[in-house]
């Protein structure tokens, strides 16, 4: 029955210009004429724009490449391909035809800078990014929330590889980081031989959700002492002193017209940021500037409110700023599963603890927790992982629920960037990793390199085009991957 879906998908890329009867009108023959004909032209964007449900939003200049915005139709739901479809973003960063390709996806929205992930400059290559269904504005209407799963946009990704490979014949690697990372662990796990290989940064495989030890251990070990006890304190004092500051938390979104009808309340909301502190302290920053937490005894209420603000955003768990992120709240609550830690350093304080996704949620969106999938996933990954690479930070609170490689692997990689928090990459490793990691990124690519030890990047750095954390783990608070 999946072979015969999977046919099925794939024909409807080749009849994308077939009217909703099933029969081919005399428009529809004349649109596919002028499509041969368009994908014969030496042009990229004429040969991009020649596939049946491709259409451009706009055309971006950068050196050195040619860099495009487009709109995909593609099914809502992959499983009946005829009933209805959605546009959903892609952006092409072209550099030659001869080169090879990385599909890159950040699991959430598409920015439409011109950007290349690691892959895409150790190998020189092409770069496919996609916005993930349900982040707007690549959203069904009406939204039908059902179709948001793992194996509808790993289908997604397929059909995009599908369509663009006739154009970009070389080989294949899919990256992404954090839920960028689990998608491209989802999309080999559904679709095994599409990619040549798979980067996944600091990507966290929850297989028990009510299982969250891990996450314990990890805060009462990660950094010194001495920084831990600080954060702690800092956070601790943020609850001992609800009242002062909840009423500057509610002047604030009285002033920004903020509103607390998912969550619940503005105290629900105040908690929720205050115990995201010490996780969004080590996920985007790190022992480094722990001295820049100021002294909870003796810190002002100003003080301590600013610092809350600083490592978790006020923001976070208002309707406002929670609305961009619900497709994925939505998917930690039915299928990716959310963390949860005790910090029984806050106990008597804690009047909710760490709230479930379903929270963050409006009530009005059903959902129903699928626990079978992510040991499917992960079971999957043990057993069959074949060219990939995953790439934690020693750092980073996600890294503590990874990936784990079993026998039936093969030219497959665990590695820890050593005090690295969520922006690890392979850049950050020692250099015995770093050279074996770039090495078999170049060899699943096709590219020509040199022996392991002297295996580097093929592109320069560009400040410009490049980041040294990768734009998906940017700083963007709320407890997020």
């Amino acid at each position: 029955m999946r072979k015969s879906l999977r046919w099925l998908v794939s024909l409807s890329v080749l009849i994308g210009t077939v009217g909703s009867t099933g029969v081919a009108t005399a428009a529809d023959t004349e649109t596919a004429g002028t499509a041969v004909a368009d994908a014969q032209s030496t042009d990229i964007k004429d040969r991009i724009l020649a596939i049946p449900g491709m259409s451009l939003i706009e055309e971006k200049p950068y050196a050195g490449y040619r860099y495009f915005v487009l709109n995909y139709e593609q099914p809502i739901d992959h499983h009946r391909p005829w009933a209805g479809t959605f546009k959903q973003r892609i952006s092409v960063l072209h550099k030659d035809t001869d080169r090879p390709t990385v599909f890159r996806t950040s699991g959430y929205g598409l920015s439409t800078t011109p950007s290349r992930a690691e892959p895409t400059r150790i190998i020189d290559g092409n770069q496919i990014s996609m916005e993930y269904r349900f982040f707007t504005p690549s959203r069904p209407q009406p939204a039908d929330w059902s179709k948001l799963d793992i194996w509808q946009a790993a289908s997604d990704q397929h059909r995009i590889f599908t369509a663009l490979k006739s154009i970009y014949g070389k080989k294949w690697l899919s990256t992404g980081a954090s839920k960028g990372g689990m998608t491209a662990t989802y999309y080999e796990r559904f679709y095994p031989r599409d990619m040549d290989g798979v980067v996944a940064y600091v990507a966290p495989n929850d297989v028990v959700d009510k299982e969250d030890s891990a996450y314990d251990r990890f805060f009462e070990n990660v950094g010194t002492k001495d920084c831990r006890d600080r954060l702690n304190a800092m956070q601790r004092e943020a609850l001992v002193r609800r009242e002062p500051l909840e009423k500057k938390y509610e002047a604030w979104a009285n002033a920004e017209g903020a509103t607390f009808n998912t969550i619940g309340s503005l105290d629900k909301a105040y908690e929720a940021v205050a115990l995201d502190f010490v996780w969004g302290f080590w996920q985007y920053y790190g022992q480094d500037v722990c001295d820049q937490i100021p002294d909870a005894k003796t810190a002002s209420d100003d003080v301590v409110y600013d610092t809350i603000d600083a490592y978790s955003g006020w923001s976070a768990y208002t309707d406002q700023g929670l609305e961009p992120y619900t497709p994925y709240y939505y998917q930690a609550a039915t299928e990716l599963g959310s963390p949860s830690i005790k910090q029984p350093h806050l106990a008597g304080l804690s009047r909710y603890g760490y709230q479930p996704a379903r929270n963050f949620v409006p009530r009005e969106i059903p959902m129903k927790f699928k626990p079978w999938v992510m040991r499917d996933v992960d079971q999957w990954v043990r057993k069959n992982a074949n060219r990939m690479l995953f790439v934690y930070g020693g750092n980073d609170p996600w890294g503590s629920e990874p990936f784990h490689l079993g026998k039936g692997a093969r030219d497959s990689y665990v590695y820890y960037a050593p005090g690295a928090n969520h922006g690890a990459n392979v850049a950050g490793l020692v250099e015995a990793e770093k050279a074996k990691a770039t090495a078999r990124i170049l060899a699943w690519a096709g590219v020509d390199a040199p022996a392991v030890a002297a295996a580097k990047p093929l592109a320069r750095f560009d400040a410009r085009i490049d980041r040294a954390v990768d734009e998906d783990a940017t700083r963007e608070h709320g407890l997020r991957p």
